[in-house]
């Protein structure tokens, strides 16, 4: 826990060891961690040397620890200080980098990254440097399978960050939406089903794009990694006009499936699957139901909601509150810092 302020685990376990106990000697410290007396000496200089620990008045070999409230405090703002630093710097060699690329050939735009293993570290690099917004449209072949990078996505999302997902059908078709994306959905993704995907894409920051070299459905090699350009003001027009055509995949839970809006929580699922505008077989698949078992479903659905067709029964899902108004999937507006020509 204290690696951020630049401590090893030994001189963790001594500084947790004086905090549990009254003042002690190297031995004492040696015999609570059971840490050789070497290491405990020169884990209490570094702590000593941090502010984390002093010598008792009048015996210079007993060691106290200093109130980590005090101590941890200030190692932390000195960090903190640092991380202040370095961005600032990595600001202004961001700022020197664009200016160079201006100058560049405009073949230096556009890198060609090739390899599975390559491509595959190249994603999570951009994914987990991105610090404005994560779009993506998520098609087949994957590179990575979606459940690899599902942990990137949460701790993006702890972060602040937000994502907004284009799903194409078919590749919805292969993933079992309730385990592996309506918890992301929960954690904050924005998530949206196209008719059919154009593409698949990754956009960061509205400063870089990856997009498979080649068209092929069944491997990716290699992908296009695309700086500040025209092509990337384009990519990033395709992507918001694809969202604004496209229809939300609610989340499933909450309110959605709550007994006072009359539904119990697999008919909430089959409303959330159905206003996204998936195929019937793929609604199926998903639900684990027979295409003849769905059917009934449907049926009873309908009945339940006392309406005669699918439209009425979408109607009857957003006035009961079943699924999001359009309102909450308004398009987010960009700031200034996030406009695609900076």
């Amino acid at each position: 826990m204290l690696e951020i302020v630049g401590l090893d685990a030994t001189a963790e376990a001594v500084y947790e060891a004086l905090v549990d106990n009254p003042p002690l000697t190297v031995e004492e410290v040696s015999g609570t961690t059971t840490l050789d007396r070497t290491r405990v000496h020169d884990a209490l200089n570094t702590l000593e040397d941090n502010g984390l620990v002093m010598r008792t008045e009048g015996n210079s070999q007993v060691f106290t620890a200093t109130p980590p409230d005090v101590a941890l405090e200030v190692l932390l703002l000195e960090q903190q200080e640092r991380i202040k630093r370095t961005r600032l710097f990595m600001e202004q060699l961001a700022a020197r980098y664009r200016r160079a690329a201006a100058g560049r050939n405009p073949a230096d735009l556009i890198e060609v990254i090739s390899g599975r293993h390559a491509v595959a570290q190249r994603v999570e690099q951009i994914l987990r440097s991105t610090s404005t917004e994560v779009r993506f449209i998520d098609k087949q072949p994957y590179v990575i399978a979606p459940e690899m990078l599902a942990p990137v996505e949460a701790e993006m999302l702890r972060r602040g960050v937000p994502y907004r997902g284009l799903y194409d059908p078919v590749g919805l078709s292969t993933r079992d939406i309730q385990t592996e994306i309506e918890p992301a959905i929960a954690q904050g993704e924005q998530a949206r089903v196209l008719a059919e995907a154009p593409i698949k894409l990754i956009l960061a920051d509205r400063r870089l794009a990856l997009l498979p070299l080649r068209s092929d459905p069944h491997a990716i090699e290699s992908v296009l990694v695309v700086h500040p350009s025209a092509l990337l003001e384009a990519l990033d027009a395709l992507f918001e006009t694809l969202w604004r055509t496209a229809l939300p995949l609610p989340p499933v839970g909450g309110k959605v499936a709550d007994e006072a809006h009359g539904l119990p929580q697999e008919d909430a699922r089959l409303v959330a699957l159905l206003t996204a505008g998936l195929p019937d077989r793929i609604i199926a698949r998903q639900l684990g139901l027979s295409y003849r078992t769905f059917q009934r479903r449907i049926g009873g659905l309908l009945e339940r909601l006392g309406v005669r067709t699918r439209f009425q029964a979408g109607l009857q899902a957003s006035f009961r509150g079943l699924v999001p108004p359009p309102d909450e999937h308004a398009d987010p507006k960009p700031t200034p810092q996030e406009s695609p020509r900076q």
